[in-house]
């Protein structure tokens, strides 16, 4: 009776993800349908055709459960939010491929290393289909004690079925970011003292001018950032940007 019950806990705690975990949306490509699962955090899942992204995977393996197991794994930056290595080593990543910058490869266990693809800011690396840019992430000023010094992480651009998707990583307004083009789908950060407010924020996905855009990675030190409110700002300027608002903090 006492193992039963531990069984049912286990499956409650596994149905509460589940159950909690943000509805997944649907973009049609030029090939196939491109699935968006937010999870946690800067945390998501993108699935097309056979390959499953899972972008910097955090916040334990449980709240992968039900997912399909990820062919590719996106990795942005060093620190834990980014590169949780006890959530990969609680995922079935035996044939996933890793794209990541140096400094990440570096912190991998030794095993991951042998399956990671290293890219810097400005190149570009092809996976099954999908082309996959590096673009810079970083703080401003840029000071040598910088949070996020530029060309150590990358945010990403992928084109899927034709489909343009960037992935900011941690970054503030910065050059680079504004001056996207084309991007269909975007995923911005906006957390202090960390990233750029919402106010930044917005003022940036105004001129790159994305069709979705996705604020997410809007927990800072202070609590959540109102994605309400820049949601408002940006449709003030842009009203054909469409702004998605998911729940990103479950628990």
């Amino acid at each position: 009776m006492k193992n039963f019950s531990i069984l049912i806990v286990l499956f409650s705690t596994t149905l509460s993800f589940g159950q909690q975990r943000a509805k997944a949306d649907t973009v049609p490509t030029s090939d196939g349908d491109l699935i968006i699962q937010p999870i946690i955090h800067g945390t998501f899942v993108l699935k097309w055709k056979k390959q499953v992204i899972y972008v910097d995977p955090y916040g334990g393996g449980e709240r992968f459960e039900g997912l399909a197991n990820p062919s590719l794994i996106l990795i942005t930056d060093i620190h834990g939010d980014h590169l949780n290595q006890k959530t990969l080593d609680a995922l079935n990543t035996d044939r996933s491929t890793f794209i990541v910058p140096q400094a990440v490869k570096d912190k991998l266990s030794k095993e991951m290393q042998s399956r990671a693809n290293v890219i810097a800011n400005g190149q570009t690396i092809i996976f099954e289909e999908i082309e996959i840019l590096a673009v810079p992430m970083y703080n401003l000023p840029e000071t040598d004690d910088s949070r996020h010094p530029k060309g150590r992480g990358n945010g990403y651009v992928l084109n899927i079925g034709g489909k343009r998707v960037y992935i900011s990583g941690d970054t503030e307004d910065i050059p680079e970011m504004r001056n996207l083009r084309n991007i269909d789908i975007a995923f911005v950060c906006m957390n202090l003292p960390y990233t750029m407010d919402i106010e930044q924020a917005a003022s940036a996905v105004n001129e790159f001018n994305p069709a979705v855009v996705y604020p997410f990675h809007y927990r800072g030190k202070d609590g959540l950032s109102d994605v309400e409110s820049f949601k408002s700002k940006v449709q003030s300027v842009n009203p054909e940007v469409e702004v998605r608002l998911k729940n990103w903090y479950p628990e």
